[in-house]
């Protein structure tokens, strides 16, 4: 399972691109979903291949709410990134809007650990190493 090492929050002045980045600072590729209030439903997007010591803008505009929510698969569709958020997944490319019975609709549950960005508007999440 991969430990949150680092959370970092990047703040930027001026005209600078805000976003949510996440930075793979493992050995391993990872496949990576976000969650978010998107106009007050929660929607789940994935995936994201990220590879080692690699960084993904997820989010590409200004973040809006506080809370992003990340959940991390290996290459063979383990979760390596969890926490005890439920919202659905799918094995392909997704966009899911609503969080309620997964099963029910035809989609995966998984459990999306919550970041808290501090309502910055810009965010670098970082995943490292794995527990012994």
């Amino acid at each position: 399972m991969l430990t949150v090492g680092t959370l970092a929050a990047m703040l930027t002045t001026g005209s600078a691109r805000a976003e949510f980045t996440v930075c793979n600072q493992t050995l391993d590729v990872v496949n990576l979903s976000v969650g978010q209030d998107v106009g007050g439903t929660f929607q789940t997007d994935g995936w994201w291949t990220i590879g080692a010591n690699q960084c993904v803008d997820v989010i590409r505009e200004e973040l809006s709410n506080r809370y992003v929510y990340v959940y991390a698969t290996d290459v063979f569709g383990h979760a390596i990134l969890e926490g005890s958020t439920g919202m659905c997944v799918e094995k392909r490319r997704f966009t899911i809007r609503g969080i309620d019975k997964c099963w029910q609709r035809g989609h995966i549950l998984a459990r999306f650990l919550e970041v808290d960005t501090l309502e910055q508007i810009r965010w670098t999440f970082f995943l490292t190493g794995r527990d012994p």
